[in-house]
């Protein structure tokens, strides 16, 4: 009996969990809520840890791009094959998070030790540092295919963050720099998603915007996340709480422009 649960625990893991990687079959049902609650435990102990040491405002969300751009940039080596398997696994999702948030939680907390208050600058620093290396390894070793993706992914996200501005004029409480980059992060990768998938032939990962794109075409995920973004910054933006709801919308960011770069990067080279 103990073998053949054994048996049956290990086909589940392969299925749901190991094959998904090793066969970039996409994310499923059961890994998709499996990372979801990863993420909300390891989101909600990570925000307890840093709130009682550093101030969550627009100084700790703007020196922890460049981190973000090194992840996405990292990323791409593997879809490029740099990195051949089994290592090349570990750059890709949810292995390629947790290797660059180590990066950036050491970064973070040794310019905290080293520098107070003025952690942010060092701490960008060295986030830009990583990601000029890594942008330099990929330009020099790939060849742009397809120039016109990001400029043109860019030009709907403006467009539609300017929309989310005008309709945020209504609203005085969500007009402040976060949630403007929150929201133009999440148009940022719908708008690559929708340029891949229409231009280009790619098909998309996730669950449900697969499911979206599958019934309804590829705009209405652009649709879905403008309007499903305007809900949640306002309901953020309603509350009192600023350093829990910049902490959300700084997540929101990373959930947003580390995939946009990414599939941007990644169309553009034709990989």
């Amino acid at each position: 009996m103990i073998s053949i649960n054994i048996t049956t625990i290990w086909k589940f893991i392969k299925k749901y969990y190991i094959d998904s990687i090793v066969y970039k079959q996409g994310y499923n049902v059961v890994n998709t809520i499996t990372w979801a609650i990863i993420l909300l435990i390891a989101v909600v102990y990570i925000y307890k840890f840093i709130e009682k040491r550093v101030s969550i405002d627009e100084k700790f969300v703007y020196s922890n791009i460049p981190f973000i751009v090194f992840g996405s940039s990292l990323r791409i080596f593997e879809d490029a094959g740099f990195v051949k398997p089994p290592y090349s696994y570990l750059l890709m999702s949810p292995m390629i998070y947790v290797i660059v948030f180590s990066i950036t939680f050491t970064s973070l907390i040794l310019s905290l030790r080293l520098k107070g208050n003025r952690y942010y600058r060092y701490h960008a620093l060295i986030g830009l540092i990583l990601a000029i290396i890594t942008l330099f390894v990929l330009f020099f070793n790939l060849r742009i295919v397809n120039a016109f993706v990001i400029p043109l992914g860019l030009a709907f996200s403006v467009a539609l963050t300017l929309a989310f501005a005008t309709i945020a004029l209504i609203e005085k409480n969500v007009l402040n720099k976060l949630s403007f980059l929150a929201f133009f992060s999440h148009m940022f990768d719908a708008s690559e998603t929708y340029i891949g998938i229409t231009k280009l032939g790619y098909w998309e990962l996730h669950v449900l915007p697969r499911f979206l794109i599958e019934r309804f075409g590829a705009e209405s995920l652009i649709i879905v996340k403008f309007f499903v973004l305007l809900v949640i910054l306002y309901v953020l933006d309603k509350s009192t709480e600023n350093s829990a709801k910049n902490f959300i919308k700084f997540v929101l960011i990373v959930l947003g422009l580390a995939p946009a770069l990414r599939d941007g990067l990644r169309l553009s080279f034709n990989v």
